[in-house]
């Protein structure tokens, strides 16, 4: 269910025009400091189903999981080969019994500026946050969607600890192997106490992490933009640091002859399905 507040009629439009206003200048922005490119380096995509949250607690459909992986990290990820590598931990340890994960986290990743860090500015991530943000997962008051991952695998007096600020245990009550697949799941993204403490349940709203793109508006049926993460950690085999592109712009376009119409003129660059009516204006008798 969407949350949606209402509001006066005046007020409510001119809510949207300002939520314009700031697409409209961060566009802009992203133009000129890319002055020297024809093209504006915006990906385009539109989620037909909307978004209902930016909370990875309940990153439980493909609509909310595409979004959140762009703001958020895991300890793991899948690579384009299916392999289980590195993200947020570089390494780790298993103990011979299989119930001991013990993750040496990077010391080089921080969380994007947020009004909830001291002077605004993003601080560094510590092993400390992935107990928190596993602890949140559990707890009935966050009520996660995700919490089946944990519940009944995890130990039931310490499952997660923190022993440095470099380095994170997970302890489980009998082996599981693929605990190391689930904690690549969007649920166990990595998230800061004090923003989800400063925004409560609009936290959904608010999202902070440490992934390559960093939030900047969001009018729930119109748009959602984020803009390039500048520190962030992860480089290419040249070195070159990640992400290439500038931002993301998000549209909720319900109808989906509207949305093959933008991605016709070239106004979407992704289209995630197609309606079957509209296959032969892309694919020809052969299939191709």
């Amino acid at each position: 269910m969407k949350l949606k507040k209402q509001f006066p009629l005046p007020l409510k439009n001119l809510m949207k025009e300002r939520v314009f206003i700031l697409f409209t200048a961060f566009i802009l922005c992203i133009s000129s400091c890319a002055h020297h490119e024809k093209v504006k380096n915006i990906f385009h995509y539109n989620e037909q189903s909307g978004i209902a949250t930016l909370d990875p607690a309940f990153a439980k459909n493909q609509s909310i999981m595409w979004a959140v992986h762009q703001i958020y990290n895991t300890l793991v990820q899948i690579d384009n080969n299916l392999n289980l590598v590195p993200s947020l931990a570089k390494s780790w340890d298993i103990s011979s019994d299989n119930l001991t994960f013990t993750f040496h986290l990077r010391t080089d990743v921080f969380f994007q500026d947020n009004p909830a860090f001291p002077n605004g500015k993003g601080r560094k991530m510590t092993a400390q946050d992935v107990v928190y943000s596993f602890e949140r997962i559990l707890d009935p008051a966050t009520a996660s969607s995700g919490a089946w991952i944990f519940n009944g695998r995890v130990d039931t007096l310490q499952p997660f600890k923190a022993i440095d600020d470099s380095t994170f245990q997970l302890k489980l009550l009998k082996p599981f192997h693929p605990i190391l697949g689930v904690m690549s799941m969007q649920y166990c993204s990595i998230i800061p106490k004090e923003v989800v403490e400063k925004y409560g349940k609009d936290f959904r709203r608010h999202p902070c992490g440490t992934g390559p793109f960093e939030f900047v508006a969001w009018e729930e049926d119109q748009a959602l933009v984020l803009k390039k993460n500048p520190v962030y950690f992860e480089k290419d085999s040249t070195g070159a640091r990640l992400p290439y592109i500038d931002g993301i712009k998000i549209t909720f376009l319900q109808n989906k002859a509207t949305e093959f119409l933008e991605f016709q003129q070239k106004r979407l660059d992704f289209v995630n399905e197609i309606d079957p009516s509209f296959k032969d204006e892309i694919l020809t008798k052969g299939g191709v």
